[in-house]
């Protein structure tokens, strides 16, 4: 497979950011340290704005210095850039009936998520600019890693490219919210969109499994549950194998472990036939992912999502899984923990 572009500072202009009105719709996680950091690369606080309804999030956005506007409409009309950084399952409303309508033709939209971009779900006009510049972090890593003079990963794409200077302002925009100091990936809104799926609905679902099942036999074979959860993740041992493999590789940090931990789980991981877990995964990304069925029936069921109590979805999942054996063992590990302080 070929090798993926970087770009780094060298390859960003600030310059074409000059003059620039920039909206963002929303200020939440990536909002509220995309913006700061904008600002601390040099554009003036009085060309940052931040379209939000009042709520919580202006009022975060105002005690940082900035301009709230309310009325998205008058915010549309003025932006020459457009962050939108709103949850992915509302952004189709908000933005085809209050965006849209009032952009400037030559507009610039920045997405985070290629989700909306990729399933075709916003409106845009063929002259504008759609561009994707998508940290690989949450808000907070992307906030302080900018003020420690870090880098962070990032994807860069040009998804439409009505001006022809899509991806000169693509670059400007990684740059200027620190994106390039270590590497800005070039990628796709497709690209993005099916790896991110594919993880939430394929792999992350596996291992919850795998973690509720070995639980249970764990469980039956006479463990307890304080032991249980302090050995399975309470301890934060798993989180620490992760970013010891961010740091020496995914196999590599298997050296960190005893000897016995290594030979035990390269040998059986190697013995493992992986083709039914293959057949599954394809299965979800084929047919789930890529073919737009979980995106159909996400938009299906918006409204719900909405909803209080059990009539959410959303809600009425988190009861299924609050009844298994580990989530209610877990509960009773914390409560006597509670007890003890």
């Amino acid at each position: 497979m070929p090798s993926a572009k970087i770009y780094y500072d060298a390859d960003a202009q600030l310059e074409v950011l000059n003059g620039k009105q920039i909206v963002f719709l929303g200020f939440g996680n990536q909002g509220t340290a995309q913006a700061q950091n904008l600002r601390d690369s040099g554009i003036p606080n009085d060309k940052i704005l931040v379209a939000n309804r009042e709520d919580s999030y202006a009022e975060d956005a105002r005690s940082k210095g900035f301009i709230v506007e309310h009325d998205f409409e008058k915010a549309a009309a003025i932006a020459d850039i457009v962050f939108l950084l709103i949850p992915d399952q509302v952004q189709p409303g908000v933005f085809n009936a209050k965006f849209a309508p009032k952009l400037k033709s030559n507009v610039t939209i920045v997405v985070a998520s290629g989700y909306n971009v990729f399933f075709k779900l916003l409106n845009f006009a063929p002259t504008q600019d759609v561009i994707m510049v998508a940290p690989r972090m949450i808000g907070s890593s992307v906030r302080s890693l900018y003020q420690k003079g870090k880098g962070y990963p990032c994807f860069v794409s040009v998804e439409q490219d009505g001006t022809t200077s899509g991806l000169t302002t693509a670059l400007a925009l990684a740059k200027a919210i620190g994106a390039t100091k270590a590497g800005a990936i070039a990628s796709s809104a497709r690209e993005e969109t099916i790896m991110d799926l594919f993880a939430e609905q394929a792999l992350w679902p596996n291992i919850i499994m795998l973690f509720r099942e070995a639980f249970n036999v764990l469980q039956e074979a006479g463990c307890t549950d304080e032991a249980l959860c302090y050995e399975m993740w309470m301890s934060k041992e798993p989180a620490e194998i992760f970013e010891r493999a961010a740091e020496d590789g995914f196999i590599g940090q298997l050296k960190h472990h005893s000897t016995v931990s290594q030979f035990g789980q390269l040998s059986g991981s190697l013995a493992l036939d992986g083709s039914a877990a293959r057949t599954h995964f394809k299965e979800i990304l084929y047919n789930q992912v890529i073919n737009g069925k979980f995106a159909k029936h996400l938009t299906s069921i918006e409204a719900d999502l909405e909803k209080e109590g059990l009539q959410n979805p959303l809600n009425e999942l988190y009861r299924r899984a609050e009844e298994t054996e580990l989530v209610q063992a877990e509960k009773r590990v914390r409560q006597r923990l509670a007890n003890l302080l």
